[in-house]
């Protein structure tokens, strides 16, 4: 794919994700906000705004031709015998943070990438309530609406700010896990669990914070946020998790190394 239709593809992006945080913004119809919690994931909540807002999505993005994964649907395959067989797909998650959504505690995003093969292009989030677009990608830099965003210069892990939380994935009865996973965020300053690794993300490339870690978080919930923290200057380790889609992701600003942290 070239540049130019990549750059194409962003500005579109951008576009539709301005769209769709609209239009959530404006049906605040309590129906939306109806969830239940999945029968063999007891800790995930999906709400009626996640299938609503992933129709919206694929409804938009599927007239570009490219396959989608997404949190609701699973793949879509290209119907384009040209781009089927592409390298390129959208990894979207059209709520990532519904619990933070359905009872209002704090922020959550709607979130498209853009990936060739397992490497970020680029990515958008919509954070929702304040329609703010974040968006950004390695080859792009990265930006709260035009204004540059940069990951902070902290160097040292006891006065960093570490964003984790528990994915549904995550099984919080293996003892010996949970003993290396406190092990290590015992050696960060301050610990924050903001309830969507997509806003984690976005706080470690804006400078707010310094490091995210999450075990068995899926994808679509940090495939943005990950282009994004790239594009501010921030690195990113990546391992395959034990499900299908899921990741154990290690992010920092690039000051304090990945390594490091898997290493504590």
């Amino acid at each position: 794919m070239s540049e130019s239709e990549i750059l194409s593809l962003l500005a579109i992006s951008k576009d539709i994700a301005k769209e769709i945080i609209t239009l959530l913004n404006n049906n605040q119809e309590e129906k939306l906000k109806k969830y239940r919690y999945i029968s063999d994931l007891p800790r995930e909540m999906k709400s009626d705004a996640d299938r609503f807002l992933d129709k919206e999505l694929i409804k938009r993005l599927s007239p570009l031709g490219i396959s989608i994964l997404s949190e609701e649907g699973g793949e879509i395959n290209s119907k384009s015998k040209s781009k089927s067989k592409s390298s390129f797909r959208f990894i979207i998650d059209p709520l990532d943070g519904t619990v933070n959504y359905v009872r209002g505690l704090s922020q959550s995003s709607i979130s498209i990438a853009l990936y060739d093969d397992k490497k970020p292009v680029f990515g958008v989030l919509a954070i929702y309530p304040s329609e703010e677009i974040v968006w950004g990608g390695k080859s792009f830099g990265a930006f709260l609406g035009e204004e540059p965003i940069n990951v902070s210069d902290t160097e040292e892990i006891s006065n960093a700010i570490l964003c984790t939380g528990f994915p549904s994935h995550f099984d919080v009865s293996d003892q010996k896990a949970l003993s290396k996973y406190f092990d290590l965020i015992g050696n960060f300053g301050k610990i924050r669990m903001l309830g969507s690794a997509s806003i984690s993300l976005f706080n470690v490339a804006r400078g707010a914070a310094d490091c995210y870690y999450e075990q068995e978080i899926m994808i679509w919930d940090v495939a943005a946020g990950i282009a994004i923290l790239e594009g501010a200057g921030g690195e990113v380790s990546v391992s395959s998790g034990r499900f299908d889609n899921s990741l154990n992701v290690v992010a920092s600003n690039g000051t304090i190394k990945c390594n490091l942290i898997e290493g504590q």
